[in-house]
């Protein structure tokens, strides 16, 4: 006997769905004006650091708004051909956009080698403020998404993908800020391209891992916050259950997991139906939202 539920909503899971999509509207909005302003003012000031955090804001807004993209997708019903929906449909944009981002970096990182030699006059003062301003707005942008609100966003994954994207784009900007202001108060002008480098490693390693988690998911792979361990024990934990096999584990999209496995089962006080559900509920509780369960006698 199979039990399939596909990802149904529960009641809370509606709650804060309008104010999510007003998070992600608005930072998209506020990053891609900084990131504009960043990369004026480090091509007009010389600061090649700046330049490096505008191109990691860029990246981080295609990021942000793959994730408005999974928000919306994910609402949207399947279709006869398309009957797990289209969530998957961000992560193709993701591996273009990890391929991009760490395409970008590498061009920062070999021109600020290059400038390591001949550094180049930097005006440190716009550049100061810019990055101030990318910690602000990033921070700012942060908070929108609430983390830990009422306790129940910390499951999100998409909101917490969204969060942990702007987070590192703060600490980025703040190691800009920190270069301009040595800048100005040492005329240590080769600080601006040493903070290049490095910031131009992080965009990189920032695109690589989106490469690979965007592969990982396009390949059917165990989503990385998914443990097979975890997910076996919570089966065989279940009355009855003795032996637990064909567990297979992929993502649909960003925030949904679907599983398929076979539960060999004995007597027990649950008849089938009470057997399935409890093992729905369970899965549930660990991240796994869209179950199919076939029962089978020990």
């Amino acid at each position: 006997m199979a039990l399939h539920e596909p990802g149904r909503r529960h009641p809370q899971q509606h709650i804060g769905r309008a104010g999510l999509a007003s998070a992600f509207r608005w930072s998209v909005l506020l990053n891609s004006t900084l990131s504009v302003a960043q990369l004026v003012i480090g091509i007009g000031f010389g600061s090649l650091a700046l330049i490096g955090d505008a191109i990691h804001n860029l990246g981080d807004v295609a990021g942000l708004t793959l994730g408005w993209g999974a928000e919306r997708l994910s609402t949207r019903a399947p279709s006869e051909r398309f009957t797990y929906g289209f969530g998957r449909s961000t992560q193709l944009a993701a591996l273009i956009n990890g391929v991009l981002v760490a395409m970008a970096s590498a061009v920062v990182v070999v021109e600020a080698i290059q400038r390591l030699t001949d550094p180049q006059p930097l005006v440190s003062g716009p550049v100061a403020w810019a990055a101030a301003a990318g910690i602000a707005v990033n921070l700012g942008s942060a908070s929108l998404f609430g983390i830990g609100e009422h306790g129940g966003h910390k499951h999100d994954l998409n909101r917490r993908a969204a969060v942990m994207h702007l987070l590192s784009d703060a600490l980025v900007s703040l190691a800009v800020l920190f270069s301009a202001l040595l800048v100005g108060f040492t005329g240590w002008h080769w600080l601006d391209p040493l903070t290049a480098v490095g910031v131009g490693l992080a965009v990189g390693y920032t695109g690589v891992v989106l490469i690979r988690d965007a592969l990982v998911v396009l390949l059917d792979g165990i989503p990385g916050h998914i443990q097979p361990e975890l997910v076996h024990d919570t089966l065989l934990a279940l009355p009855g259950v003795v032996n637990v096999h064909h567990v297979h584990i992929w993502s649909l999209s960003t925030s949904q997991v679907a599983l398929t496995a076979h539960i060999c089962r004995r007597e027990s006080e649950l008849d089938d139906m009470q057997l399935l559900h409890h093992a729905k509920a369970a899965l549930a509780g660990i991240g796994v939202g869209h179950s199919t369960l076939q029962l089978e006698p020990a």
